[in-house]
């Protein structure tokens, strides 16, 4: 798969991320006397007050779900304590897939980066200012990236053309904050078919912070690596369940380190593995569920319960989300969204499942006691991505303008998209 332009995995992989364009600074600074000129005059009701900030912008304990809206790259900021939304401001970034896993507990008024994966790497976000802090470009445009439980590392998986591993600093307070601390390269062990490399495709790290679990899309693999020597102790072969290949592409480890999630692309429907991780350098497989056992068509990403007994799959082409009991390896529900969510995330505590509807313009709050939808919430324009965290942007009126125009269809920066924005998703075509 030389040519980008048929290629259903990776629609945008040759083209359409464009120049360098204009920051979300630069476009604050050139705009804040127009804004403030014609404040009040923007339409909506964004949640701030009349000097534009927001109520608890930037306190500790404000209990904050980040949604990232491709549409028109903005933000929108929900109160996750009333689970309502606070304002939508312009980022003139987008992220697919940020880092969401241990972030919410990381996430405060004192260490407030926001991973996201932008352009061509990785982006570090100032929770409270919406500021870049720190950037990293890998060679390729699909990116996946998880900061480590103690929030020391960034661990990234760059897929085709680059197929590296690389590990960052992530620790905001640290001198070298944003640097390259490992790599890997991934490319010598090959990929299926024409591919240059396996396609790590993920990546999520065991709760002891010691190893990072990666499918590999080409390669059809689970490789494990340890995070401290930054090398691949363990590389597991998934065979497929029918004719075509495994497609190992997105997982989650649960938070007691015993169970992990697999979404797997292969065959018509995609298929879910279950993994013993409880030797977490030795994964092994445990069961894996098909269409006939109820799982969702095309399960694309999951999230597990604070439980850690219960799994979330996202699977968009059925508009649903299909919850499986970890411990009897079987679909036990299904919730339906009615729309199209890619992807989930906790909201700080784990007490609630946010989940973005693309095609609805909406975010989804799911209660994991009763499995079941409980709000329903307006946001931006095609929200893909989620995070959470404790911490509230300061709202300014400069950004709510931006966001209007934005969402009128302005083209503010050419900067920013990211892997997989509008209606598609690593095959997903709805």
């Amino acid at each position: 798969m030389t040519d980008g332009s048929d290629d259903v995995l990776y629609p945008n992989r040759d083209g359409g991320r464009g120049p360098k364009g204009v920051s979300r600074r630069r476009l604050l600074a050139g705009s804040a006397a127009g804004a403030a000129a014609t404040a009040g005059c923007t339409g909506g009701d964004s949640g701030a007050d009349s000097d534009g900030t927001s109520e608890n912008a930037g306190d500790e304990g404000a209990a904050t779900v980040f949604v990232f809206n491709t549409g028109d790259k903005t933000v929108s900021v929900v109160d996750a304590a009333t689970d309502e939304l606070v304002t939508t401001t312009y980022l003139g970034v987008t992220s697919s897939f940020p880092s969401n896993q241990y972030l919410p507990d990381l996430l405060t008024s004192t260490g407030e980066a926001m991973w996201l994966n932008v352009d061509d790497g990785v982006r570090a976000i100032e929770a409270s200012s919406l500021s870049e802090l720190a950037s990293f470009e890998t060679g390729s445009g699909a990116n996946w990236q998880e900061v480590t439980p103690d929030g020391a590392h960034l661990i990234v998986s760059a897929r085709e053309p680059t197929h590296k591993q690389y590990r960052l600093d992530a620790d905001p307070t640290s001198e070298t904050f944003g640097d390259v601390t490992g790599e890997i390269d991934r490319k010598p062990e090959g990929g299926r078919g024409n591919n240059d490399g396996p396609g790590p495709c993920d990546v999520t790290v065991h709760p002891d912070g010691s190893y990072a679990y990666v499918p590999d899309i080409y390669g059809d693999s689970l490789t494990v690596i340890d995070v401290e020597a930054f090398e691949v102790v363990t590389q597991v072969s998934v065979p497929p369940v029918g004719n075509a290949a495994a497609s190992p592409w997105m997982a989650t480890v649960a938070w007691d380190g015993s169970r992990l999630l697999v979404e797997n692309n292969e065959g018509e429907h995609g298929t879910e593995s279950i993994w013993d991780v409880s030797d977490p350098a030795e994964p092994e497989e445990v069961a894996r569920l098909t269409a006939d056992d109820g799982l969702g068509k095309l399960p694309l990403t999951s999230e597990i319960g604070p439980d850690s007994e219960t799994g979330y799959v996202f699977t968009p082409d059925s508009r649903s989300v299909t919850v499986i009991d970890l411990v009897a390896a079987e679909v036990t529900d299904t919730i339906d969204l009615g729309g199209a969510a890619f992807v989930g995330t906790w909201g700080p505590g784990r007490e609630k499942l946010y989940a973005p509807v693309q095609t609805d313009d909406e975010l989804k709050v799911i209660d994991p006691d009763e499995n079941a939808v409980t709000a329903t919430i307006a946001v931006g324009s095609e929200p893909y991505g989620a995070t959470a965290g404790t911490v509230r942007p300061e709202g300014d009126v400069a950004g709510s303008l931006l966001a209007t125009m934005s969402t009128l269809g302005v083209e503010l920066s050419e900067a920013g998209t990211t892997y997989c924005i509008g209606n598609c998703a690593c095959g997903h075509r709805l």
